[in-house]
């Protein structure tokens, strides 16, 4: 997939996503029982989850995570910004900022 497709995938889901052709009425009932727009956020929400994971696999920048020493085997416990410090101690050191 181009990278160049995906704002544009982007893009038309924005648009869909205002959905003024379903805001007047509740018929007709998918399966006998879901409202028909209900039943379309149901499926916008599959695609958006989709698009996010096309996002994600194709334009997600690893560039970032090479900077920081941190490859695909890297995990967020390893990097030192993740940790903290437990909260006994974090309260001793506001009780000594006081």
């Amino acid at each position: 997939m181009k990278r160049a497709l995906l704002p544009i995938i982007v893009g038309a889901l924005y648009l869909l996503h205002q959905d003024f052709w379903f805001w007047r009425t509740a018929r007709p009932l998918v399966l006998g029982f879901i409202p028909i727009g209900l039943f379309y956020h149901a499926c916008y929400t599959l695609v958006t989850a989709l698009v996010m994971w096309l996002l994600v696999k194709h334009a997600w920048p690893s560039h970032l995570e090479e900077e920081l020493g941190e490859g695909e085997s890297g995990r967020a416990g390893d990097h030192p910004i993740a940790q903290s410090p437990p909260l006994h101690l974090a309260a001793d050191r506001e009780g000594a900022q006081r």
